[in-house]
């Protein structure tokens, strides 16, 4: 139960603060809380596709990285409550992150364990692994945890013609940051498959999974946010100590599974200051790196 009661309340980064209320009286169901979701946010990748284009002002909501700045700005832009679907251009920007941060902050508000995944959907483009986020909720009838892509609504789904339902996202659709690790550090898939635009190969994989690893441990980062062994070798992989490898591989059996060994992950990632998430981290803010405090 310690896993479950770890993630049924908020971390420093899901945490509402004063926009709490507005989590109250929402549904309890996930497509519910997955409308909501879609009808309070639009992906910055996507906005053209529906029709909006977006200021240079717009497109830097995705930066911010806080479940309380991202509640205060959707206030801003629609004071209605968060059940009444905002239209394209008073819908908050953000991105799959965002989508999942949301969805995930309103299930631990609700008491449900939920938590952020970091890795690669298989359902974006063909024989391709692409950078994205999703949730994971505990299903307590079923006993197991389901993922949720809360970013696809009807229009992407069909655009993207998916297959299966977004409520319940297979497996080998959505590869978690460890499973990437380990398929190609076995020689099952090419590291060069998993990225998204010109960014991909085993150094991209390698902060995906860190990243994964954090939002296992409640700190829900952005995609472009670096700390630790994720700065240390930047995209180079050649040059990793075998110490940062055997830690890597280790953690990537820890993890890859449906339902990763968070004691011993947790355990890990408190104790080593290769992978915890402390006061200031390294972020690429417009086209640069800039150190930020969380």
């Amino acid at each position: 139960m310690t896993n479950l009661s770890f993630f049924s309340s908020q971390g420093r980064i899901s945490q509402p603060g004063q926009y709490a209320h507005l989590f109250e009286n929402l549904p309890t169901d996930i497509a519910g809380l997955c409308k909501i979701v879609q009808g309070t946010t639009i992906h910055v990748f996507w906005a053209e596709r529906y029709g909006l284009k977006l200021s240079p002002e717009r497109q830097a909501e995705v930066q911010l990285r806080t479940m309380e700045k991202r509640l205060a700005r959707t206030l801003e832009l629609d004071p209605r409550p968060l059940s009444e679907a905002r239209p394209l251009e008073r819908k908050l920007v953000g991105n799959c992150r965002d989508h999942t941060l949301l969805l995930v902050a309103m299930l631990r508000q609700q008491g449900v364990p939920a938590r952020a995944r970091c890795g690669f959907g298989a359902y974006f483009l063909p024989n391709h692994y692409e950078d994205h986020w999703v949730a994971e909720y505990w299903n307590a009838a079923e006993e197991r945890w389901v993922l949720v892509d809360a970013q696809l609504d009807e229009f992407q789904c069909r655009e993207m013609q998916v297959a299966f339902d977004p409520l319940a996202v297979p497996r080998d659709q959505f590869i978690v940051g460890g499973a990437a690790w380990k398929m190609c550090r076995s020689g099952a898939a090419d590291p060069d498959s998993f990225g998204i635009f010109d960014m991909r190969g085993l150094g991209f994989i390698r902060g995906d999974f860190i990243r994964d690893v954090a939002a296992l441990n409640k700190v829900e980062l952005l995609p472009w946010d670096c700390w630790g062994l994720i700065l240390k070798y930047q995209m180079d992989n050649n040059q990793l100590d075998p110490s940062d490898l055997a830690l890597l591989d280790r953690l990537a059996e820890l993890t890859s599974g449906d339902v990763p060994d968070f004691e011993q992950v947790r355990q890990c990632y408190e104790s080593d200051p290769r992978l915890r998430v402390d006061e200031t981290i390294q972020s690429y803010v417009d086209g640069g790196m800039q150190t930020i405090s969380i």
